[in-house]
């Protein structure tokens, strides 16, 4: 059989977050390609979000609008005989398959629907306690009182629920790419000794786990998208061997291409030779990303080991409550003017609190954007005549935050300029806290549903591996520059940041393989840890990816706490990466017309032509 004549199962991407476009669905089954469809939902912080929600009604507990959407377009997954995966059932799954059940019944549709329990341990704290586990980043014992406790499943019970005959398969928490991996268990008929294919359907949902992310969203480069408003959604045409072809409907908007596919891939890990996953460890490091067609992209080399012996848990802790306000301040030296009101209201809150016998303040944050105030020393920013003050204050009483915050209108009346846009008072709102967990895997007997029917399931027997030494690179070998010249760091590169609960990641990757030993020299780890050190509290460790040219930076402890535990107004990192590639960089001057280079250069000079400031300047 020829690798033309080979089944494809071919797999959509059409959600990357809960609250994501209500277009990517019907664009994909406008495509009339996809065997499968999967939406993904969930994050930490929605967690407790859903938690809270059903506390208050036992009906919710679920992404609502996720629902919806299936809901929405449910004929189509019926006529065109597309298979859905979803994890929207975030606490309470049973209660989203119903909904989605009663909105069949009303449109008509004869749809079967399977949901998978098994992830909550909000009843087990007693049972999971006495295993005397510890917190993951500081070894402190496991809370008492989480807001929500969730664990994260793995693939095999999607697959399983797909063989019982499910066209719709809802769960729990579980591993973002399992919505795709699961699928491909079911179709390709892998086991748990299939590591290496295990690794790759691992990384097609990886791929496909963050929507249009992978399609030109986020791209560093992102004067090359023709379109934003129509942006295509990804998918993955999968082969038997764990291969595929990333790509995206025709005739949408958007990029599919080995940068738009590299900056995925490096996107929100860790060591990239040790992924952890319910399935496999995944080592993606000698991935090969090959262009084999308008807006497609060929990705194999994905390597597996055994799956680890635990599985990771979170559990949210609400830790007080926080409150941010936002104000406008306009004039000349504005950011000046920002600095000393931040300073006067901080010492304002002070003085009420001490006044009305409350306790102080836990923790404040002030961020002057528009003065690059996110940048740190690296700030360039002068003569600025419009900046947003950020003012955030932590403190365990909800009542002291809504009589401190009180007195921001106050300084309408005090500072030139000065107006908060007619947004009102903020609210206080819970910070939330994340804490993770290591627990035994066999502690978890995960729970599958079909039309109400329980659907007999037990995980199979896999060897498990040990847990290994994250492969940090070795410092670099010095790179001599012979007639030099500064450029930007995007000049020879791109990236892409994420987070990782309260740490930080930032993939580096050479526009040329020719750049990549100059990257490993420069952009060293002391580097990193210099141009962040306004925002880390830990260390830096870097990973290198020879497979695609790049490196990836994580930021322990970089975030404030991150999620809803930071006060900060980037708390997930998202800008990170574009701060890091301003940094400057020595490159021989024959680089100047490196085609790699030329290319960013075409650009530059296009925006100069347009009256905006360049991107990077030579």
């Amino acid at each position: 059989m020829t690798r033309s004549e080979e089944r494809v199962v071919v797999i959509g991407g059409a959600a990357g977050a809960w609250g994501d476009s209500s277009f990517a669905a019907p664009q994909l089954l406008d495509s009339g390609r996809c065997d499968y469809i999967f939406f993904e939902a969930l994050a930490e912080i929605t967690m407790g979000i859903l938690t809270r929600a059903r506390a208050k009604d036992p009906a919710l507990g679920y992404a609502t609008d996720v629902i919806g959407m299936i809901g929405r377009d449910l004929p189509r997954f019926v006529e065109q005989g597309v298979r859905v995966v979803t994890n929207a059932g975030g606490v309470n799954p049973k209660a989203a398959a119903d909904a989605l059940r009663s909105m069949a019944e009303r449109a008509g549709a004869s749809i079967r629907i399977a949901w998978v329990e098994g992830d909550n341990l909000m009843d087990r704290i007693d049972e999971v306690g006495a295993l005397a586990i510890a917190e993951m980043s500081d070894g402190s014992s496991l809370v008492t009182e989480p807001l929500s406790f969730n664990a994260y499943l793995g693939a095999r019970p999607i697959a399983a629920a797909l063989g019982a005959g499910a066209d719709v398969v809802i769960t729990g928490r579980c591993v973002d790419s399992a919505l795709a991996l699961g699928p491909l268990i079911h179709e390709f008929g892998w086991g748990p000794e299939d590591l290496d294919r295990l690794s790759q359907g691992s990384l097609a949902g990886h791929l496909l786990e963050c929507g249009p992310q992978s399609t030109g969203g986020l791209l560093t480069d992102w004067e090359d998208m023709p379109s934003w408003h129509d942006l295509g959604y990804p998918m993955a045409e999968c082969r038997a061997d764990g291969s595929f072809v990333l790509t995206k409907p025709d005739g949408t908007g958007g990029l599919v291409d080995v940068r738009t596919a590299s900056e995925q891939l490096i996107y929100e890990i860790g060591d990239p030779s040790g992924y952890l996953l319910p399935d496999v460890t995944c080592d993606w490091r000698h991935v090969e990303l090959t262009q084999v067609g308008t807006d497609r992209v060929e990705v194999q080399g994905a390597l597996g080991r055994p799956a680890p012996a635990t599985l990771k848990a979170c559990a949210q802790v609400v830790d007080g409550y926080k409150i941010t306000g936002l104000v406008f301040i306009g004039g000349r030296d504005a950011s000046r003017k920002a600095n000393r009101f931040a300073s006067g209201f901080i010492r304002r809150a002070e003085h009420l609190l001490e006044r009305e016998g409350f306790a102080g303040l836990r923790d404040f944050d002030i961020e002057i954007l528009g003065a690059e105030s996110t940048y740190g020393p690296h700030a360039r920013a002068q003569h600025t005549r419009e900046v947003i003050v950020k003012v955030a204050l932590h403190h365990d009483s909800r009542r002291a935050l809504r009589a401190v915050v009180r007195e921001l209108g106050s300084f309408g009346l005090v500072v030139a300029g000065l107006t908060a846009g007619g947004r009102g008072l903020p609210k206080p709102t819970p910070l939330v806290r994340l804490r993770s967990y290591l627990v035994p895997r066999e502690r978890f007997h995960p729970e599958i549903y079909l039309d109400g029917e329980p659907v007999l399931y037990q995980e199979p027997t896999v060897t498990l591996g040990s847990a290994s030494t994250p492969k940090e690179a070795l410092p670099a070998d010095p790179v001599p520059v012979d007639d030099p010249v500064e450029l930007p760091l995007i000049a020879v590169a791109h990236a892409r940041s994420g987070d990782k609960g309260a740490d930080a990641n930032i993939g580096v990757r050479a526009r040329h393989p020719d750049f990549l030993p100059l990257l490993k020299d420069q952009v060293s780890v002391d580097v990193v840890a210099d141009r962040f050190s306004h925002r880390i509290e830990g260390p830096v460790q870097r990973y290198e990816l020879p497979g695609i040219d790049a490196l990836n930076f994580v930021l322990r402890n970089a975030l404030g706490g991150g999620g809803t535990a930071s006060l900060r107004f980037d708390p997930q990192g998202k800008a990170y990466a574009q701060q890091l590639l301003d940094m400057p960089i020595q490159v021989p001057t024959a680089w100047l017309s490196h085609p790699a280079t030329a290319e960013v250069a075409e650009v530059q000079a296009a925006r100069k032509k347009r009256g905006l400031s360049p991107f990077w300047k030579g």
